[in-house]
């Protein structure tokens, strides 16, 4: 039987997840700082949550391929509350984010078409690129003080081909936001070579204020807006969800968002993205009625959880940067994070970085070896693990790293 070539992925598990599993088989302990599921993270639930879903508007089906317009008008508002106007009309719903960059995927490029995305990034991207047939061109981010994007190897990775530039803001897992200054150079590269840009904000309700590392409230000011805001000739597609921003990953709703009010040369290009998207939509229907009436209900919950999980993520950081400050050697750093779930680690060059994580695992501290992202080389963990759990894990990392060391130095 022959199948298509864009489902010939490697689907070996890792040297990683096989020990990990084992580990599990054999009942061990182990501390998980990749717990990434806010489900799972032993946050606080609204009550409510499932009633909302049971009323008797929950039971009619009568469907809107753009989405009801309460829950589209739910989304404006969410975005008003934020200083943002967004028009109901320009709203599309999908069931994840996953289905909003396959909608994209199939609105913007034909088969063998190419999508940049600036790495290290979410390894997602790769597989849903390949369902639709279209070749993702990585291009890189750099570090110097700051993430960045190095927007002259962005500009020359451009071909023919190239239909979009996908961008993550804040970006995922290196917690960085896309300045201002780097938006207005993305804009005007788009306009120029004529590409449209996708941006990703699920993490943008999760700022950080990282005072070791100088970054102020300002910040907030400056880089740390939606690109719904930021006025632009460029076509601009925003995708965001209540996976990240309800915490809410198993009701599964998402939308893309047309950027653009003014009237101007790009217009009837947003026009005809909104009328293509509304017919990919009414071709699958996949948005569940529950989940929509919903979703007004849900929205006005959300600076609840959101100040939960953001105690959590600030209290883990101060944890670790308590516990890297306590070294007696600094073997191990960390990276600015500006915002977002995930912190980057620094780590001697004495062994890849899936060994390190190997070398944790056997010691029962579970990471993120960098390469997973496209960060070899470093060790990626996640801020939402529960607080006991996450200073016990790191501890423990420090004590294996400085050990390890010790051994080769």
């Amino acid at each position: 039987m022959r199948f298509s070539r864009r489902t010939e992925w490697n689907t070996e598990t890792t040297e990683l997840t096989r020990a990990l599993e084992a580990r599990r088989r054999a009942a061990l302990p182990v501390l998980d700082l990749t717990a990434s599921n806010p489900s799972r993270c032993g946050f606080q639930m609204p009550g409510e949550l499932l009633q909302a879903m049971t009323g008797a508007e929950a039971q009619e089906y009568d469907p809107d391929p753009r989405g009801r317009r309460s829950a589209r008008e739910a989304i404006a508002g969410y975005y008003a509350a934020r200083g943002v106007r967004v028009d109901a009309d320009r709203l599309v719903l999908t069931t994840g984010t996953s289905e909003a960059y396959s909608y994209l995927f199939r609105l913007l490029c034909d088969p063998g078409d190419e999508v940049l995305a600036p790495a290290p990034c979410y390894p997602l991207f790769d597989y849903l690129a390949d369902a639709e047939c279209v070749r993702l061109v990585q291009t890189p981010l750099v570090f110097d003080e700051r993430w960045q994007l190095d927007l002259a190897m962005l500009e020359a990775a451009i071909s023919e081909r190239t239909r979009a530039l996908l961008l993550v803001h804040p970006n995922n897992p290196t917690g960085h936001y896309t300045s201002q200054a780097e938006a207005e150079a993305i804009f005007d590269i788009c306009r120029r070579h004529e590409i449209a840009l996708i941006v990703d904000e699920v993490f943008l309700d999760y700022p950080l204020i990282d005072v070791a590392n100088d970054v102020v409230d300002d910040l907030a000011d400056q880089d740390a807006i939606s690109f719904l805001a930021r006025p632009t000739d460029a076509l601009v597609f925003v995708v965001s969800g209540i996976s990240k921003i309800l915490a809410l990953p198993q009701m599964k709703l998402a939308w893309i968002a047309v950027a653009g009010e003014e009237e101007n040369e790009v217009t009837t290009d947003r026009n005809v993205a909104l009328e293509r998207l509304e017919v990919l939509a009414d071709t699958f229907l996949s948005v569940s009625t529950p989940v929509q009436v919903a979703l007004p209900l849900w929205l006005r919950q959300d600076k609840a959880i959101q100040k939960e999980i953001a105690a959590r993520i600030r209290q883990n950081l101060a944890t670790m940067d308590d516990l890297l400050a306590r070294q007696a050697t600094r073997w191990v750093s960390r990276l600015r994070v500006e915002a977002g779930w995930y912190a980057i680690l620094r780590v001697p060059s004495l062994e890849t970085d899936e060994e390190m994580a190997l070398r944790l695992l056997e010691r029962g501290v579970l990471v993120h070896p960098g390469r997973f992202f496209g960060l070899p080389g470093w060790l990626v963990v996640s801020l939402l693990t529960t607080q006991h759990e996450f200073a016990a894990g790191v501890r423990l990392l420090l004590e294996v790293v400085a050990a390890r060391a010790a051994e080769t130095i």
